[in-house]
């Protein structure tokens, strides 16, 4: 979600729209930023900007690291874009950066400027290039930084279609035959004036309850639908429910094991590139959820006063047994970015065989359930006919 947070930098006030969880959220990435926050409405984005398309960020950059390593300069390789998207909702946003370059800011401060566009990762990034010259290889690290974050994310996607599919078309069949079969069978068994099974009287008694208020039940169906779907549009409400899965042990167990690699990635992607200690902390911060926050302000804390990475890390409690040894190698050996990076592949591959499992696990059951579910309700229906049956014999 968007909000406008007002804050102020030396004497300057400015008005940023960040895209943030929550609300303190948004205050700690303008605080990473530079900015002292004064406050941060949700919300209040023009009709107009809500309309416009996201800004292809990866896409921009792969663009511009192919025009650069052409010989380009950085201005004549904007333009080049510039010209090639005049079709597109990007050009703005790359006109506006091109105005701020013209006016001699550097290529972070015109990123800046634009925080819809370009996150604070990205622009903490080019700064740490611009130190050392080497924006071509920054790009590069940023895009294969997006390519390992996204091709998590289409693992976990691509692991939850089928059992989506399964429960959506499990639940149609259970709705037909509560809702149309079984007010059809009650009708049938309504004048046979025979004692029924308790179970087939319950099941039978729910579709003439079915039959006679099926408009109100719609209603009622269509109200709680339209209820959920603005719930989980509200942040505070999606806030909670991820702390309810947090509570989860299994589940909170791999988000957290999610949220630290994403975390470590990030980190050691702006430490190979250059950018310190304290700054790269503080721009990373707004990626850890609510529940990791308190830990990363002590993990920061407790580093800004001497104390080793590792060690700080381990008694924050954002590290495991495998990945604080190997924070305190990186250590040693002078190389903590790139053990970082090695981090989050360990722990991707950790989430990647807990979600094969899982889907192995899960669909089976699903299937055994919904079917189990299915017969059950098939067999209350003809047990009746069953018993006639045996009874004429």
């Amino acid at each position: 979600m968007d909000y406008l947070v007002k804050a102020v930098r030396g004497r300057e006030m400015v008005s940023l729209t960040i895209s943030a969880i929550h609300v303190e959220d948004a205050l700690s990435q303008a605080q990473a930023r530079g900015y002292t926050p004064i406050s941060a409405t949700a919300g209040t984005q023009s009709i107009a900007s809500r309309g416009k398309k996201k800004f292809p960020l990866v896409l921009f950059s792969q663009e511009l690291l192919a025009l650069l390593e052409a010989g380009l300069n950085l201005v004549e390789a904007i333009e080049t874009l510039a010209i090639k998207d005049e079709k597109n909702g990007t050009k703005a946003t790359l006109d506006t950066l091109l105005q701020a370059l013209y006016q001699g800011q550097t290529f972070s401060a015109a990123l800046e400027q634009q925080p819809a566009a370009f996150p604070v990762l990205y622009v903490a990034t080019v700064r740490a290039s611009e130190k050392t010259g080497d924006l071509a290889e920054s790009l590069g690290r940023y895009i294969a930084y997006e390519e390992q974050v996204s091709l998590l994310k289409k693992k976990i996607v691509s692991a939850s279609i089928y059992p989506i599919l399964l429960m959506g078309v499990g639940s149609l069949v259970i709705l037909f035959l509560l809702g149309f079969v079984v007010p059809k069978f009650s009708r049938i068994y309504e004048g046979t004036g025979g004692e029924l099974p308790f179970l087939s009287q319950v099941l039978l008694a729910w579709g003439v309850f079915l039959e006679n208020h099926g408009q109100a039940m719609l209603f009622a169906t269509i109200i709680l639908v339209a209820t959920l779907f603005i719930a989980f549009s509200q942040p505070s409400f999606r806030k909670k429910l991820a702390q309810l899965f947090w509570r989860i042990p299994a589940l909170g167990k791999r988000l957290r094991i999610y949220q630290l690699a994403r975390f470590y990635r990030t980190l050691g992607m702006l430490l190979k590139g250059g950018t310190p200690i304290m700054p790269a902390l503080q721009s990373v911060s707004g990626l850890l959820d609510t529940a990791l926050q308190a830990s990363m302000k002590k993990a920061s804390l407790a580093i800004n006063e001497g104390q080793p990475m590792s060690q700080a890390m381990e008694e924050a409690g954002l590290t495991t047994p495998v990945a604080s040894r190997m924070l305190a190698v990186g250590e040693r050996g002078g190389n903590i970015g790139d053990m970082m990076e090695r981090i989050a592949s360990f722990y991707d591959e950790e989430l990647s065989r807990w979600i094969e499992w899982f889907t192995r696990l899960f669909e089976p059951i699903l299937m055994l359930f919904i079917g189990l579910v299915i017969g059950v309700v098939v067999l209350l229906l003809y047990m009746p006919i069953f018993e006639l049956a045996g009874n004429i014999q």
